[in-house]
This record gives structure tokens, C-alpha cells and sequence, in this order.
């Protein structure tokens, strides 16, 4: 309840401070719990991710961010995080993610890794297509657009929900050897869930000298 409330009153804070606008919510049903991959904009953006969906969620947040404050550190596993070492080849990760859906709660992941200072999508990491293979549920892209590099008063805000990616469209990847299920990562996973988040961003144009 603590946390509904919560999510309330930061809901209302962020309509008042910013121009804060959702499409699509009715791709997502409240009974069901999903993988939500989204492009990555700013600190906000896993607040902005939950307000869009139902329930409560876990998401993955670099390991750094529990090695400073305890207080935030405390804060943010409350709010559902967990840390992942990026690079690390860390398969509890997995197993983490799992329980996420399991215990009732929608996972999200931004596939990107890090943030994107130009608002372009840049590459998803094959290990965020594991999961997805592995963790077997529906997957809703999430598209994050603003304009700047930085969120000011009133900046507006437009957070895109796409069509789901059914989990019986994931190849199955149980029973791969090492080299086909990278491969299948790369070619038949990672694909539709960067397009379907690219879909939903609006890009800026590259400058003339970056097209030659």
C-alpha cells in the first residue's frame, strides 16, 4: 500500500513539474506481467517506466549504484532494483529476473545498457536477449522522448507503449550450444526488441557530416 501511495504522489509531483504525456497504455493488461524494454533517456526513466505500466516492478541497475549511499541504495532496492555488473556474464541475473515475474512483479530492462546523451537508440546487449529468451514472457517496448540532453521545467515528456512481443515468438533456446545460441541472441532475439523500441523513439536527424 506504501508503495501505491508512493507511486501516487510521485504520478501528480511529475505532471505539475513536467509536461508529462503517456500513449498506449492499452496494449498492457492489469493481469498480466510483462518484460518492459525501454530506450534510455535519463535517471527518471525507470519511474517514468512504472508509471506506464501496473503493479510493482523489478528492474536491473548497475552494481555501482548500491556501493555509495545505503540510504539510496536502501531506496532503490525498495522500489524494486537489483545490482547486475555490467560485462560480468553474471547468470543469476537470470534467475533473479525470474522471480521478478514469478512473485507477481513485471522485469524491466534497458537493453541499451548505459544512457543516451543525443536521444539516439544505440546497441542492445546480447545478455538482455537471454533474458528475454530464458525468462519466457510477453515483452512491451518502451519508447522514452524528450528534447535536450537534460530534463528542465516543463520539458515535454512522451512515453510510447507499444504492441507486446508474445513470448511464443522467442525462439526456444533451452537446449543451443554455446555458438548457436549466440548467434540466435543476436539474429532472432535482440532484433525485434530494438526495433520495437526504435519504432516508438522519436530520433534526431544526424548532422550532414555524419551521413557522409
Amino acid at each position: 500500500m506504501l508503495y501505491f501511495i508512493a507511486m501516487l504522489l510521485v504520478r501528480i509531483a511529475l505532471h505539475i513539474w513536467y509536461n508529462l504525456k503517456f500513449e498506449g497504455r492499452k496494449h498492457i493488461r492489469k493481469d498480466q506481467k510483462y518484460i518492459f524494454v525501454s530506450n534510455h533517456r535519463s535517471y527518471l526513466d525507470p519511474v517514468l517506466v512504472a508509471l506506464s505500466g501496473y503493479g510493482r516492478f523489478g528492474f536491473m541497475a548497475k552494481k555501482e549504484l548500491f556501493e555509495g549511499s545505503r540510504a539510496f541504495a536502501g531506496l532503490i532496492r525498495w522500489l524494486g532494483a537489483f545490482p547486475v555488473e555490467r560485462g560480468s556474464g553474471d547468470f543469476s541475473v537470470i534467475e533473479t529476473s525470474a522471480d521478478c515475474i514469478r512473485n507477481g512483479k513485471n522485469l524491466l530492462i534497458f537493453p541499451e545498457g548505459t544512457r543516451s546523451k543525443d536521444g539516439r537508440v544505440g546497441k542492445g546487449k546480447s545478455g538482455v536477449a537471454l533474458v528475454a529468451a530464458r525468462v519466457r514472457a510477453d515483452i512491451i517496448p518502451i519508447g522514452i522522448n524528450f528534447e535536450g540532453e537534460k530534463l528542465h521545467f516543463r520539458s515535454k515528456i512522451v512515453v510510447r507503449i507499444g504492441e507486446p512481443i508474445p513470448a511464443e515468438s522467442l525462439p526456444d533456446t533451452e537446449h543451443l550450444s554455446e555458438r548457436e545460441l549466440l548467434k540466435t541472441l543476436r539474429t532472432e532475439i535482440m532484433p525485434p526488441i530494438m526495433d520495437g523500441i526504435k519504432a516508438l523513439v522519436d530520433e534526431p536527424e544526424l548532422p550532414a557530416e555524419a551521413k557522409k
